[in-house]
């Protein structure tokens, strides 16, 4: 495909990275000049323009803006019918990244994760499923919802991933205060971590951790009593 990129951040720079490989021709935006370029400069397939040279150049654009400058940045362009449109934009609906983009149509918002660079990724989106895993299925997870309600309770419930990786790293910052090698620490746990949660349910997980007086009991009771769970939950049902 002809895929273009107007706004290349870190998450942007992550999905071109992850589909780089597969014979796109693809071009990027000049607005963040150090990921941009550094994609030009590391692969063939991957070249740089202007905003409106992106638009000219591609046949599916991916909008990496963030929301609040969407408006003034997209108003100055000008697509054409029968692009497609995939939207990264967290805080602006699928309608209204359609409206930026006419006579283009904006088909699919999505919310990648700095993962799927490597792949093995979950990709929740809102709208047409078939781009999107034509694109993002041969190596991740398309998670597709209903609607936008959907949407905006799965955009809540993913931000635990800051959390954990918080808890992890913590962990990994006390258990390097008490073994010889801190880096491998944390890669342990990190490892311990994701191949078990993507192995086995979390409910099936706890219980099989449960054992009397074990380790992993002993501690989630402690995090329990001191609100962990309660926490969460007033903290997730803020943001919907």
């Amino acid at each position: 495909m002809r895929i273009g990129v107007i706004g290349c951040g870190t998450i942007a720079r992550a999905v071109v990275e992850g589909i780089v490989h597969d014979g796109h021709e693809i071009t990027v935006s000049e607005r963040s000049a150090h990921h941009s370029s550094s994609l030009a400069e590391a692969y063939e397939n991957v070249q740089i323009a202007n905003n409106q040279g992106v638009v000219d150049a591609s046949d599916v654009l991916f909008l990496g803006l963030m929301a609040e400058v969407a408006p003034d940045v997209l108003g100055a362009l000008t697509f054409r019918e029968g692009q497609v449109v995939i939207t990264f934009m967290a805080g602006a609906s699928l309608e209204a990244a359609d409206a930026l983009v006419r006579p283009a149509r904006a088909t699919a918002i999505m919310m990648p994760f700095p993962g799927i660079a490597q792949g093995g990724t979950p990709v929740m989106m809102y709208g047409d499923p078939k781009i999107v895993t034509d694109i993002f299925g041969t190596r991740n997870s398309i998670f597709p919802v209903r609607d936008a309600n959907e949407m905006a309770a799965y955009l809540s419930a993913q931000a635990v991933l800051s959390p954990v990786a918080r808890m992890v790293g913590d962990a990994a910052d006390w258990l390097g205060d008490r073994v010889s090698d801190k880096d491998q620490g944390e890669a342990f746990l990190r490892e311990l971590v994701a191949s078990n949660l993507s192995a086995i349910a979390c409910e099936p997980l706890i219980e099989a951790l449960n054992a009397p007086g074990g380790y992993n009991l002993r501690l989630r009771v402690h995090m329990e009593a001191q609100g962990m769970t309660s926490a969460l939950k007033k903290g997730l049902t803020k943001m919907v």
